[in-house]
């Protein structure tokens, strides 16, 4: 025996016959406050900051600190490639 029953209803209209709250009014306000600190951080985001964020801090002193990062790869790689070749 197989009995089938068909309700036509709104998902609110069965959120309420089965008491469950209604959620719609806080989805809405976190929605908007989501939306409103997106669009202060991309408002807010500059390179500058991100540089500083991503890069160690000897890094960030400019041109400076760009060369003496360059000079210290360099170093390693000049170090690397040597300690690879022994000469007899």
């Amino acid at each position: 025996m197989k009995i089938k029953i068909d309700i036509d209803c709104t998902p609110q209209e069965a959120r309420a016959f089965l008491g469950l709250p209604d959620v719609a009014p806080l989805q809405e306000a976190l929605l908007a406050d989501m939306q409103s600190r997106m669009q202060e951080a991309v408002a807010g985001a500059d390179l500058e900051s991100l540089l500083k964020t991503w890069m160690p801090a000897g890094v960030q002193d400019g041109l400076q600190g760009w060369e003496s990062a360059q000079k210290a790869f360099r170093a390693r790689a000049a170090g690397a490639a040597g300690q690879g070749t022994s000469e007899d």
